[in-house]
């Protein structure tokens, strides 16, 4: 049938998941990868060793075999002497196989960095207040929100790892209307959000939790995978500043689900519940300490 349309906002559509021996039988892997030697508990730089190979781009980085550390530090300066500011930038490299012809570098486009300057403080006795729906000391992002009253969650009693593909598709519909009503929400689920892998959260594409503004992920005592803090989705968490929460069962700080569970219900599937509060909650992160708390009132 015909491709997909094209959505810019789904990162990983048009890319494929190989393993490491398809892309070394491709010889992709010359020029980034290294080898690890067990027995001399060492790693060298190229793929010339029998061994596990590493990506750590090596070859290029160390070696200079092409000289693209001059190149981009040369270009980011350029580029924040235009802007007046910090920018990041993203590039594209092909590399001849065989190394008969040049290689060439795509420049693709250059953005502002996101910084926060606001001065939030979140002290360890806020992060105890009756008030406190839910606090963390691993957050990503900087920043308070004050407006939004509502919370889409995964239902911790119904949740099962055999079904998260279903949660996905009952999370983008809910999305789907609170975007069309630009009603920003707080997003809590368990696992990782965006992985690939449905055992370890929930495989969503960015573009079905597009307008939650607050993402939260937890874990549960069957569910212990180490969180992703925001990886999966990195880019569209530094670009539309999303504030993110990962908050683990055997902390000192929990969600307080008793609480979620008293509010008005708006809308509930098998799998996720969306409920709306009387009053805007108040979402606080401290960049600087990596502190976060969701107030209620």
């Amino acid at each position: 049938g015909e491709p997909p349309a094209y959505d810019p906002i789904k990162e990983t559509e048009y890319m494929m998941k190989c393993n490491l021996k398809e892309a070394e039988y491709d010889n992709t892997l010359r020029f980034i990868a290294s080898t690890y030697l067990p027995q001399e508990e060492k790693i060298v730089i190229g793929v010339g060793e029998k061994g596990p190979r590493v990506i750590n781009f090596a070859p290029i980085l160390k070696v200079k075999q092409l000289p693209l550390n001059d190149l981009i530090i040369d270009l980011v300066d350029i580029c924040e002497d235009v802007l007046g500011t910090r920018v990041e930038i993203e590039f594209a490299m092909t590399l001849d196989k065989q190394r008969c012809k040049p290689a060439y570098f795509g420049f693709l486009q250059v953005r502002p960095m996101v910084v926060s300057h606001e001065e939030v403080e979140v002290t360890p006795d806020d992060m105890k207040s009756e008030k406190v729906l839910l606090a963390s000391d691993t957050v990503v992002g900087n920043g308070i929100i004050d407006h939004i009253t509502d919370i889409v969650y995964v239902k911790p009693e119904s949740f099962d790892t055999r079904y998260t593909m279903k949660m996905a598709e009952e999370l983008e519909k809910i999305n789907h209307k609170l975007v069309a009503e630009d009603r920003p929400y707080i997003l809590i689920g368990f696992g990782r959000w965006g992985t690939s892998d449905p055992q370890a959260g929930i495989p969503v594409k960015f573009g079905q939790v597009s307008g939650a503004r607050v993402m939260v992920e937890a874990t549960l005592p069957e569910l212990n995978y180490t969180l992703s803090q925001g990886s999966h989705f990195f880019h569209n968490v530094t670009s539309f500043k999303i504030l993110y929460f990962s908050v683990y069962h055997y902390s000192e700080y929990r969600i307080k689900w008793e609480w979620l569970n008293s509010q008005r219900v708006v809308e509930e599937t098998e799998f996720i519940r969306h409920i709306e509060t009387e009053a805007p909650l108040t979402i606080k992160v401290d960049g600087r300490y990596g502190r976060g708390v969701i107030l209620h009132e």
